[in-house]
């Protein structure tokens, strides 16, 4: 089920089902720590002696305001209209909404509303605290260095009047939630172990009139941080904070002078969206975090609620194209984790540790690195371009030594002497492990960008001995990847003990990597033939898939198309001058988003439904990369 609707400030992440429940709630960091373990935040509604949960009986509407990380959703049925905003203050730990109740109907309507709080605080349900607090009228969850302080204003008043905790998750006891569907709360005031809380929400509403409320959680890490929070919502009044949000994020998304008039009005929207949903999953640290679905859990056991070097990387180089300095704190971030011997690791966890990981140490008994080397390599391209952008040379001396040199001396040590190639590692999908063209050309750009770098601060000789290395592996390249017979690339080569190259011939959209990273020219003739079988074999339902015959939530006889992929061609197109192609497949993601602008990692061929995580932060990053470049492109041809 994708997460829609996403909102945070950097500490804390909350994103929504289909049905607009809140299903993530992530605090102190993006991805780390879930409070909810995806369970479902319910909303229920008491009117006319009847009462229903928001579900599939009720009509729904999602999106967001305007330019902004407000939610704008609409519930219809048993005559209501309810318009809810979420947000997250920009600025402040704590999470709002405003719910205007509207009676349809020509009389007077006593309607109860009930919010439904079921958190599994650091992830489990184990020794969690609900109980009511009666000198400021709240409900508080607590568990360790970890506190949510629940509040509502309604009916000209800060404080909540009905209200229930109970048990949850054992034998005898479901949850709380239950005690809401008579329309009367228990008033409970306090359980643990494994709980649950009921607010509820009297409202007496005219005949088709409309009545405001408004809820909160104040998140800290112990009771006078929550409490020093509520009181500041009390001063300020929540009106207010949604106000400030919004003209937050107004300005922040439209800081560019970016002229978007020479797009669709669907593609235009959508790159500011992806804007805005990429600001969600970065934290104030610096981790730019790759999805943050904890329905994923039920597929492999894990979550992709991590930094990957690679997606970060190509993220930060979207925001930087954007003219977003956000990506500042992400490349201290890496300086921070880079391995002392100058590498990546597989993945990371928000805060900096290491993350899990498939990648064995060992293979055939003998020691090995598990890296993908392409993590390493496309920090320093991105960060080369970043410069290229900013020119913000302070910024660049204080990651000189700790990062770039670092990293540098990495990529040339982790060759193969007698090809000149890299040495083998994991490839970017993480399923093989060997010599892959999308790798070998990432390495080429990481190289060129640290020789660039080198030279910028004076060392000409060694920087002249990494440019040679680049360019040996780029001879390299043509010697041992591209396969004359079919006038392409490999996809990937195996060097064998016994002297043999074992090549894996497969087309992959990776492949664009060779003209992405500057390797190759997109005009010269092995990219363009290559590119072409690409576009050839991997088209589906409109879009690009990942590689020939792709089980990964393969749903029907086709691949399922991945908006990483399809952006790539995109590229492609764009390097070559094709605006028009570029345009349908920028116009065909729009399509496929879901109505608030939520890009998942790949879809349905047939009937466009997401699958796997949603959103993908690496599917945003590409939008607006190819948003941008296509817009240079205009902009340059029409110069000439």
């Amino acid at each position: 089920m994708p997460r829609d609707l996403p909102i945070g400030n950097g500490n804390i992440l909350v994103a929504f089902d289909q049905h607009a429940l809140l299903r993530e709630f992530y605090f102190p960091h993006v991805g780390e720590e879930s409070h909810t373990k995806g369970d479902v935040f319910r909303f229920g509604i008491w009117v006319d002696d009847h009462f229903s949960w928001i579900g599939d009986d009720w009509e729904i509407t999602k999106t967001y305001v305007e330019d902004s990380l407000v939610t704008d959703v609409v519930f219809q049925g048993d005559g209501l209209k309810i318009q809810v905003n979420d947000f997250v203050d920009f600025e402040e730990n704590i999470y709002v909404r405003k719910m205007t109740v509207k009676n349809l109907l020509d009389r007077q309507r006593e309607i109860r509303l009930f919010l439904c709080f079921d958190f599994h605080i650091y992830g489990h349900e184990i020794g969690d605290t609900a109980a009511f607090r009666p000198e400021n009228l709240s409900l508080i969850h607590y568990k360790g260095r970890r506190y949510f302080l629940i509040n509502v204003f309604s009916n000209h008043k800060v404080g909540i009047d009905l209200y229930a905790t109970g048990h949850k998750e054992t034998d005898s006891e479901i949850g709380t939630w239950k005690d809401a569907e008579d329309g009367i709360l228990s008033q409970n005031p306090i359980a643990q172990g494994s709980v649950d809380s009921v607010v509820g929400i009297p409202l007496t509403v005219e005949p088709l009139k409309e009545e405001v409320c408004y809820s909160w959680i104040a998140v800290g890490k112990n009771w006078d941080e929550v409490k020093a929070l509520n009181d500041f919502v009390k001063r300020q009044g929540p009106e207010r904070l949604l106000e400030r949000t919004l003209n937050y994020w107004k300005l922040w998304v439209n800081k560019d002078s970016l002229d978007l008039h020479h797009l669709p009005s669907k593609v235009s929207w959508l790159y500011k969206r992806s804007l805005l949903i990429c600001r969600t999953q970065i934290n104030n640290c610096g981790s730019i975090i790759a999805a943050n679905d904890s329905d994923v859990i039920y597929f492999n056991r894990d979550t992709y609620s991590y930094m990957w070097p690679r997606d970060g990387a190509l993220i930060a180089y979207s925001l930087d194209l954007a003219g977003y300095e956000t990506s500042r704190a992400f490349y201290r971030f890496c300086a921070k984790i880079l391995e002392k011997d100058g590498y990546f690791l597989h993945k990371y966890t928000p805060s900096g540790s290491l993350a899990s990981s498939w990648h064995p140490w060992v293979k055939e008994n003998k020691a090995q690195l598990p890296i993908q080397e392409d993590e390493t390599a496309l920090v320093l391209w991105a960060l080369w371009n970043h410069y290229t952008i900013f020119k913000d040379l302070e910024f660049i001396r204080s990651l000189y030594h700790p990062l770039i040199k670092k990293c540098a001396e990495f990529l040339m040590s982790y060759r193969d002497s007698k090809t000149n190639l890299p040495l083998s590692s994991f490839d970017l999908w993480e399923e093989r492990e060997g010599v892959l063209t999308f790798t070998v050309s990432a390495v080429f750009g990481g190289l060129m960008a640290a020789s660039n770098f080198i030279e910028l601060f004076g060392e000409k000789s060694l920087a002249e001995e990494i440019r040679q290395g680049a360019q040996k592996m780029r001879e390299a390249m043509d010697r041992f990847l591209y396969l004359e017979k079919e006038k392409r690339f490999a996809r990937m080569i195996v060097f064998k003990k016994d002297g043999s190259i074992e090549v894996d011939s497969t087309i992959d959209a990776s492949l664009y990597g060779i003209f992405a990273f500057g390797a190759y020219s997109a005009q010269d003739p092995k990219v363009q033939n290559t590119m072409n079988q690409v576009i050839e074999k991997l088209s589906s339902g409109g879009g690009i898939s990942r590689y020939e015959n792709d089980p990964f939530y393969r749903q029907k006889e086709k691949s399922n198309p991945w908006f990483i992929c399809t952006l790539w061609v995109a590229e492609y197109y764009i390097a070559n001058n094709e605006l028009e192609k570029a345009l349908s497949l920028l116009s065909w993601v729009a399509d496929h988003a879901l109505s608030s602008g939520v890009l998942a990692e790949q879809i349905d061929p047939e009937n466009g439904a997401p699958l796997s995580v949603s959103p993908l932060t690496w599917s945003h990053g590409s939008y607006i990369i190819a948003v941008q470049e296509y817009l240079k492109k205009v902009s340059s041809t029409r110069k000439e």
